[in-house]
């Protein structure tokens, strides 16, 4: 039914525990004798309603034959082939909710992002390419494990989210902009103990999900103000 999470073994087992709790095996048994007796071929060309058939092309529980008959006998309908398997909601699912949206709307608009409401942070140490020019390589990376070390445990403490690394610095969100400032004051508090000085920039407003990053104007924003 989906040839693409053959491997995937929680969702087997997941899969085998639904269709194991959904019915005994007798009630399947008889379930599926009456779904194979029903006939109903000779209803399709009666049909008088807007019709979309929509066909996955890997679908090997329902063939695209299966598709390919109903869409020849049911006037006017609209045929619509898709890559994957049978599971509607597994795989690129844009193109099927697409496809649905537009022929009850007439009209396909773009997905939504997901975007929150947060507050960015984001640091830079000062001074850093003198630093590690003075230091030398050696000397600069231990510099640069300490403090990230001691960012990461502010991050921690503050229930911020590392969301990745701005050159020396990082990038970081908040669902609150007292955490957040808290945060960045500690930061620059706990790395003068290196004998470093951090400039930070914060900033509130709405960022959007780019697979596990952020991006968005707050991020700009945010290191605008860090830059100052």
């Amino acid at each position: 039914m989906a040839p693409s999470l053959t491997h995937d073994e929680r969702v087997r087992h997941s899969c085998a525990r639904y269709e194991r709790l959904a019915m005994e095996p007798g009630v399947a048994a008889a379930m599926y004798a009456t779904m194979f007796d029903i006939f109903v071929r000779h209803v399709l060309p009666a049909i008088r309603v807007s019709t979309l058939v929509l066909q996955r092309s890997g679908n090997r529980h329902v063939p695209v034959g299966h598709g390919h008959y109903l869409a020849e006998h049911i006037p006017g309908t609209k045929y619509v082939e898709l890559p994957g398997g049978y599971l509607a909601h597994v795989g690129d699912t844009e193109p099927v909710l697409g496809e649905i949206k537009e022929f009850l709307t007439g009209a396909r608009s773009a997905p939504e992002s997901d975007r929150v409401l947060a507050t960015v942070l984001i640091t830079d140490i000062v001074g850093s390419t003198e630093r590690a020019a003075a230091l030398g390589d050696a000397g600069w990376r231990d510099l640069l494990a300490a403090h990230h070390g001691v960012v990461r445990r502010e991050l921690e403490r503050y229930r911020g989210r590392e969301i990745g690394m701005t050159g020396d610095g990082f990038l970081a969100t908040f669902d609150g902009p007292a955490r957040a400032v808290r945060c960045a004051c500690a930061v620059a508090q706990a790395v003068r103990r290196l004998g470093i000085d951090v400039r930070a920039g914060l900033h509130t407003g709405e960022v959007e999900y780019v697979g596990e990053d952020f991006a968005g104007i707050a991020v700009h924003t945010a290191a605008r103000v860090a830059a100052l």
